[in-house]
């Protein structure tokens, strides 16, 4: 009798034991969380306005911890741009390269698993990536980033992970617009191939890895189009690849500082989640998917904000003193200005925020001509000492100073393509002079009760150095008249000039060299005369430290006419801008 039990019993545990096995091996629940475009906030401050700050990848590793805790299998992903943004990356980027790189200590001690190049970490150039490269305990992705002299990527392609017996792929790329943005010598030795032509070369490479799970990791837009043939910008091919390449599970966007969570169905009918994690980790994006069998069974996206959790503590003690290195480096008296200058009146003529910014460019370059525009929205320097931080205000990005040869009827068809972007035509005074983007209504969108501009400030690209009037009252196109030089020489429309100008917008950045002035891309190069050797914001502060006082003042070169026009315009314009009424 016992003998006979012993006969049922054992195998109805054994079967109960491989059934458990099963599941336990076949069924796994992931949680993928991705942070991208942080631009250097790393603790819960803002070096550059000097108070605290929701989003920081201190809070972003509280959150870790805490879902850690839950016991789920977390890989941790990042979308690029994190060299540039806040002094905290720029100090270790340019001023102490010996130290290690505050991001990779800072990833390594979070237990990142990827990330992906992004534009502005190019930006920061071969020594800094390459270092940081070296630093990184995971890799650094970009399979469309292809070595010249080799035919391969610069970067990995994509990666494989494995977690609990499962092998997930991800594969990462950046923006091809690269080129059209920075300075070749930026990424020497490198070129930028289209992100759906690399996703197609690529995907069978790596399903020969057999993967459970496949992740796009792209360091590009997310521009919603349900049709997938092509994308309303140039600069938003995440779209194109995520409908026209069948294979991903889930695809991570970045790049456009936005946020979305949806699903799409592409070309083979499958369904891909795309999620976009916003910028300056305020926001986590993250997907929890179900595995069964190797098969994705379910993969959910959500937004996590990360001001609803606490910095990690001991994010914040590991690092407590690079954060005051950094705040030493920050509060550093360069200077000292009789005047308080706001990023705002450059919206509306000549001011003493932009025009600072152009006399420094002429000062330095010894040009004829300066263009410049704000960087920054809404910034304001205030009167008295002038520190670091506010030069982070002043000039917001690493851009070099450029020395180029322009003839005098390309520097109007210049400022025509700008004022173009800028600025509306006015019928009368009732109008708008700015132009903003509009509702279905046709009246100015509104967020937070301010409205949106159409295009960034910082392509509002006015002149020094020229004499001239912007007519609002005639067509984009018509509107410049330049009169003279400001010394008083006569400015002619056959005469090359030297012009200062920002490397980004002399790589064709915004449009105005090509799309404007008209010239082709391969001619930029030809006309540059001279380079700094580091970004404009050194050689800034370096300026004002030998100066020791300022009195920025406008240069009142140029005007928006007719005035009478203007006057009511500014007053109306103003307010729905900042949400105040002009001083």
């Amino acid at each position: 009798m016992r003998s006979g039990f012993k006969k049922i019993l054992i195998p109805v545990l054994f079967s109960a034991f491989v059934l458990f096995s099963c599941k336990r091996d076949f069924q796994h629940n992931i949680v993928l969380l991705e942070t991208t475009d942080v631009h250097g906030m790393i603790f819960p401050y803002d070096y550059i306005e000097k108070k605290e700050s929701s989003g920081s990848l201190a809070a972003v590793s509280g959150y870790i911890k805490k879902e850690s805790i839950k016991g789920d299998e977390l890989i941790l992903l990042d979308n690029g741009d994190n060299l540039q943004g806040q002094p905290v990356v720029y100090y270790y980027n340019f001023e102490d390269t010996v130290s290690p790189h505050i991001n990779s200590l800072v990833m390594n001690y979070m237990g990142y698993d990827a990330v992906t190049v992004g534009n502005h970490d190019i930006e920061a150039g071969h020594s800094v990536y390459d270092r940081i490269r070296s630093e990184y305990k995971f890799p650094m992705l970009a399979a469309n980033a292809i070595n010249i002299s080799t035919g391969k990527p610069f970067f990995e392609p994509y990666t494989i992970i494995k977690k609990n017996g499962l092998r997930i792929a991800v594969f990462g790329m950046v923006t091809s617009s690269i080129p059209e943005w920075l300075p070749p010598e930026l990424y020497s030795g490198m070129e930028f191939r289209d992100m759906v032509e690399t996703a197609k070369i690529w995907m069978p490479v790596i399903r020969k890895e057999k993967p459970d799970l496949v992740i796009g990791l792209f360091h590009n837009g997310w521009e919603k189009n349900d049709n997938g043939n092509k994308a309303e910008t140039g600069d938003n091919e995440s779209n194109l690849v995520a409908r026209n390449v069948p294979g991903f599970d889930v695809i991570f966007t970045g790049h456009d500082h936005s946020i979305a969570n949806e699903k799409i169905v592409n070309v083979a009918g499958d369904t891909v989640l795309v999620l976009d994690g916003g910028s300056r980790a305020e926001i986590i994006a993250r997907a929890d998917i179900e595995i069964v069998r190797g098969k994705v069974v379910s993969a959910e996206g959500n937004i996590i904000e990360v001001k609803d959790f606490q910095p990690d503590a001991g994010f914040l003690s590991r690092f407590a003193e690079n954060d005051w290195v950094i705040k030493q480096y920050v509060d550093k008296v360069i200077g000292e200005s009789t005047a308080t200058i706001s990023s705002r009146d450059s919206y509306f003529g000549s001011s003493s925020f932009t025009d600072m910014i152009h006399s420094l460019q002429l000062e330095i370059s010894g040009a004829d001509i300066s263009f410049a525009a704000p960087l920054s929205f809404d910034v304001e320097i205030s009167k008295g000492q002038i520190s670091v931080s506010d030069m982070f205000k002043l000039y917001r990005f690493e851009n070099m100073l450029y020395t180029m040869s322009l003839a005098g009827h390309e520097i109007v068809k210049y400022l025509e393509y700008s004022y173009g972007g800028w600025i509306n035509t006015m019928s009368s005074k009732g109008d708008h002079l700015i132009n903003f983007r509009t509702d279905k209504d046709g009246k100015p969108q509104l967020s937070a009760g301010k409205a949106w501009l159409k295009i960034p400030p910082y392509n509002f690209d006015s002149a020094a150095g020229i004499n001239y009037v912007v007519d609002v009252t005639k067509p984009a196109g018509n509107r410049i008249t330049v009169m003279s030089f400001s010394d008083g020489r006569p400015f002619k429309p056959d005469e090359k000039y030297k012009v200062a100008i920002n490397s980004y917008r002399g790589s064709g950045g915004g449009g105005h060299l090509t799309e404007g002035a008209g010239l082709s891309r391969e001619e930029l190069s030809s006309r540059l005369i001279t380079s700094t050797d580091r970004d404009l914001r050194y050689f800034i502060i370096k300026s004002i430290e030998k100066r020791r006082i300022i009195s920025p003042s406008p240069l009142n070169n140029w005007k928006f006419v007719p005035d009478d026009y203007i006057v009511s315009a500014r007053i109306k314009d103003y307010e729905l801008m900042f949400g105040s009424k002009k001083n």
